[in-house]
This record gives C-alpha cells, structure tokens and sequence, in this order.
C-alpha cells in the first residue's frame, strides 16, 4: 500500500456501533481530514448506519488486520477496552479508546508497556477534556491566580450500567481526568465518602464524594447517578473563581471569590468559547496527531493516571 500523503484523510476503523459508535460515525462523516473505511460490529444491522465505501465486519478483528487501516477508535464497553486495544497496537495502528481506558490497573499497565514498547500512539478520549470550554478556562487561569481548590458535581438519573461498570468508573474518569489535567501531578491522597450505594434497574447506582490532595489543595468532586442532571467544575483560585457548567446556556463564566470554596452565585462574567463539539475536536486533532505526530505528554499517560485515581477510590 502506498504511503498516504499528509493531506490524505486518516483512514479509521471504529470498533463498536452502539449509541457512542453511532455519534463518532457522525462525527467521522463531518471532517475532512479523517474517513472511516472500516466498522466492527456484531449486529446486522449496522450496514445502514456505515458510509459509502466502509466495509462492515462482524468482528472486531478483520477491521484491525485490514491493511488499509490506520488508525483504531474503541468504542465499546469498558471491559473490552485492553484485549482490542492490545491488538491494534500489536497490529501497529494508533489508538483512539474511549474513557476509561480499563477498568484495571493492570491492564491500564499493560497497555501502557505495550504502546511504549511499539512505539504506538494510543489516546484516551475523556470528552471533557476537549471541550471548548475547557480548554479555555485553562486559558484564563492566570486571571484567578494561584489554584486554591477545586469542586466538582456530575450526575443524572441513570445511566445504570449493566454488565459490570461501576458508576464511579462511568462518571468518575471525566471528572478525575479535569482535575490531574488542571493539577499535573498525581494526588498525595485519594478517598471516597459514599452517601448511599445500591444496584437500581439491574445496574450499579450511587452517590459518592471523592477527595483528592495535592500537598494542601483539595479537589472535591461528587458523582451522583440518582440526583437531577449536573455536571459542573469549579476552580477557585485566590483572585476569584472559574465555573465551567455544561448544562448551562453560558458554558464558562468568571465570579468573585466564595467563602469555603463554594459554588459560585449570580451570573458572573461569561467567557467566549469556541463552538466546536467535544467529540469533533477529540477525533480532528487524534487524526492530525497520526498524520504529524508532535511532542509532549502523552493523553494515554493521563488515562493511565486516570484509572489509577479510580482505582485508589476502591
């Protein structure tokens, strides 16, 4: 096969057709500079949902062997994440898995060794962290000044994942992955306060207050899959305070400072922020990443860090 030019799209296989596949074949169709050739799937009727020209397979396998592949997206449950993505880096493809990268640590290792070892570029897509409005409240840090603590809430009502994932894993990656982004560093302590704990429609549901340390800044985050929609993240730094709250209509705003580093009140000042989709800028800058491979830390070392946090939790 001939080696594709730098304007080339980048050549994708997606592994999983369900309700998150779905949204990155949409999201695939819409950008110049990726097209997806192959679709792993075990169900029939995924041949609808395929664009012209993807060749459909009934297992994941055959669309990572394919020699015209490039690069892989994980989209399936989190359990399978280490065995498919094991195999893409043995079969030299870049990766693109879905959050977390595994439900155990070993596993999170042993991807990490495997993709050091080969050379691989593996990425871990924690949605939040390509949101545009993230990556502007990084951008408007130094208006705060120094970071002082740091609260977070996200929840709704389910989802109640069947099939073994926990709900802290489910929606504690998102939130972890923020505050490491934010912090740099590893946690000095990791607990988790549960306030209640149960299995609800066959899946496991909760309401848990995570406390992560860095040497006096306190990171407090609560996940909750039986309380109203939210998911909001504070920063508090010792000028005033950033609010990123993704169910509202001004996505970023900046406020005064709060007492005990509560959530801010009043409208506060909204922040411009660019109106690219999350999951768009994830997937545009993996395949420019495949395409012009660039220095610096790497989003896999961050989902390893990720999973390690989880894994302290308990």
């Amino acid at each position: 096969m001939s080696i594709p030019a730098s304007s080339d799209p980048v050549r994708l296989a997606l592994i999983g057709a369900g309700r998150w596949g779905r949204n990155y074949i949409r999201t695939i169709a819409g950008l110049p500079g990726a097209a997806l050739v192959r679709l792993a799937s075990s169900n029939p009727e995924s041949h609808v949902l395929a664009p012209p020209g993807c060749v459909v397979d009934a297992h994941w396998r055959t669309s990572i062997a394919a020699p015209e592949v490039e690069a892989v997206i994980v989209s399936t449950p989190p359990a399978s994440h280490a065995e498919i993505t094991l195999a893409a880096i043995a079969a030299g493809k870049a990766v693109l898995v879905e959050k977390p990268l595994t439900l155990d640590l070993g596993e999170a290792d042993a991807i990490a060794r495997a993709a050091r070892e080969a050379g691989a570029m593996v990425w871990v897509e924690h949605t939040q962290l390509f949101n545009p409005a993230w990556t502007a409240l990084k951008a408007a840090l130094t208006s705060i000044g120094p970071i002082r603590a740091i609260r977070s809430e996200a929840g709704n009502h389910g989802p109640y994942r069947k099939g073994g994932v926990p709900m802290l894993w489910d929606w504690g990656a998102h939130d972890i992955a923020q505050t490491l982004d934010l912090m740099g560093r590893d946690p000095n302590r990791v607990s988790a306060a549960w306030a209640a704990r149960g299995e609800k429609e066959g899946g496991d549901s909760g309401d848990v207050t995570l406390t992560l340390a860095f040497d006096g800044i306190e990171a407090r985050i609560r996940l909750c899959n039986t309380m109203d929609k939210a998911r909001r993240f504070a920063v508090h730094g010792e000028r005033g305070v950033l609010l990123f709250d993704d169910t509202a209509a001004d996505k970023l705003t900046r406020h005064p400072s709060c007492p005990d580093f509560g959530w801010p009140a009043g409208k506060g000042d909204t922040l411009a922020i660019d109106s690219e989709m999350p999951l768009a800028r994830a997937v545009r800058l993996f395949a420019q990443a495949v395409r012009t491979p660039r220095p610096g830390p790497s989003p896999l070392d961050l989902g390893l860090r990720v999973v390690r946090a989880l894994a302290a939790c308990g």
